[in-house]
């Protein structure tokens, strides 16, 4: 058996040899056709892989809520994605944010319209008239605070006034003093404060 095996791996490799050797030897067969084409391979760079996304909160070292930025796929789809931290930008969702920011910013515009207005209103009342116990000369007996500024005009215009927002002068004496009311972070009432002694 094993010789069978032997004579006909041993007939089989004759064969390929002989027949593979006569053909391939042949003048017209190692012939080029005469028209050849060239193809020419140019490497790529590689394409880099990054997602536009909008963050939907603070992310530390990446950035705020809202903000939109490009991250690596892999970043976004293992860690933001899961955690709904952020989201793949559409264009419905530029709209939107776009439509957010045109709303935000009309309402400051509107919330500092009626800053401006209560400053000219707070400025053309003319001035608010304090009455304190008088003792020698000018001196008055405490000080006038802030809460007592509040108070005044409350009294005055019937407006609620955060004594947050009043500045006034260290005041130990009658005469007149200018306080300030910052009504909004770009509209500040300077308002006149006579203190008078009774």
């Amino acid at each position: 058996m094993a010789s069978a095996a032997a004579s006909l791996s041993w007939g089989s490799s004759s064969w390929f040899s002989s027949h593979c050797l006569t053909q391939c030897m042949r003048p017209e067969a190692t012939k080029l056709p005469e028209k050849t084409s060239i193809l020419m391979v140019v490497a790529q760079k590689k394409a880099k892989k990054t997602r536009k996304i909008i963050l939907k909160e603070d992310v530390a070292d990446l950035g705020k809520k809202g903000q939109l930025m490009d991250v690596k796929a892999g970043f976004y789809r293992n860690y933001l994605f899961p955690l709904g931290k952020a989201q793949i930008v559409t264009p419905l969702l530029l709209k939107e944010m776009k439509m957010e920011e045109e709303r935000i910013e009309a309402e400051k515009k509107r919330v500092r319209e009626e800053a401006q207005q209560l400053a000219l209103i707070f400025e053309t009342v003319g001035a608010f008239k304090v009455k304190r116990k008088g003792g020698k000369g000018k001196q008055i007996f405490g000080s006038v605070t802030a809460q007592d500024l509040v108070d005044i005009i409350k009294a005055q215009t019937q407006r609620d006034v955060d004594k947050r927002i009043v500045s006034v002068p260290e005041i130990r004496e009658t005469g007149e003093y200018i306080a300030e009311l910052k009504l909004h972070p770009e509209v500040t009432a300077r308002v006149r404060l006579i203190v008078y002694a009774n």
